[in-house]
């Protein structure tokens, strides 16, 4: 089964904490040792975000901030990468080309930010598209998608299931309210529309619930299935 994980940098280095970051690379060492083809987008998280806040105080433009963003999730990719050793690339692709082809060699790919102006969201769901992974997760530190901001409405519902469709419905209102927390940008979820990418997304805290969602669709966040589509065929036991 070829999959692509996107890892929100609060998931993997909300602080510079290696036994964190060794936790997530044993799980996706075990996703590999499976047989899994395995691409995977890192995040910036809280890093970034210093970074950005500092250099907006000192004048940069938008452009200039995005490219902080961006060294700052190679940055958290090259951590992920000393930890899975002979495994990873040796460095994070900075295109999707580059990315394709290390996981058609059989190495775990490893990607940052690519460009200013889209997030590492869409870098997963771009880079999913161009390898034609059966499977795209998103471990975030957000336990699925919810009908509404559930940092701010207690009433908020979870879906356990959507369309593609139905995603961008949800993420399209949220991404025009400042402030508003979406549990992936709208370019990324355009994207897995448009390429009706099977897709999950979960709390990716721990990195055990990795390896429950790839190898046995087991996990307590959303899944995002286009219509008509079945499951992956490691999960009915078809290999």
């Amino acid at each position: 089964m070829r999959v692509v994980v996107s890892i929100g940098g609060s998931v993997l280095a909300p602080d510079l904490d290696p036994d964190r970051v060794a936790a997530h690379a044993d799980a996706l060492e075990r996703l590999a040792a499976d047989g899994c083809e395995l691409g995977v987008v890192v995040g910036g998280g809280g890093i970034a975000r210093e970074y950005i806040g500092a250099a907006r105080e000192l004048g940069a433009n938008e452009v200039q901030l995005d490219r902080l963003g961006i060294g700052t999730t190679r940055l958290n990719a090259r951590l992920l990468i000393a930890a899975l050793g002979e495994r990873a690339t040796l460095s994070p692709a900075e295109e999707y080309d580059e990315a394709a082809a290390a996981l058609r060699r059989g190495e775990v790919s490893i990607m940052g930010g690519v460009m200013p102006g889209q997030t590492t969201d869409a870098v997963a769901a771009a880079f999913a598209e161009a390898v034609d992974a059966d499977l795209l997760v998103y471990a975030t530190s957000a336990d699925g998608v919810y009908d509404a901001d559930p940092n701010v409405h207690d009433d908020a519902s979870q879906y356990a299931e959507m369309t593609p469709s139905e995603l961008v419905d949800i993420v399209l209102p949220m991404s025009r309210n400042a402030g508003a927390s979406a549990p992936v940008d709208l370019l990324a979820a355009k994207l897995i529309d448009r390429a009706g990418i099977r897709s999950v997304v979960l709390d990716g805290t721990d990195p055990a619930v990795l390896v429950d969602a790839v190898l046995r669709g087991e996990h307590t966040g959303t899944d995002v299935v286009p219509d008509g589509a079945g499951e992956p065929s490691d999960w009915t036991g078809e290999r």
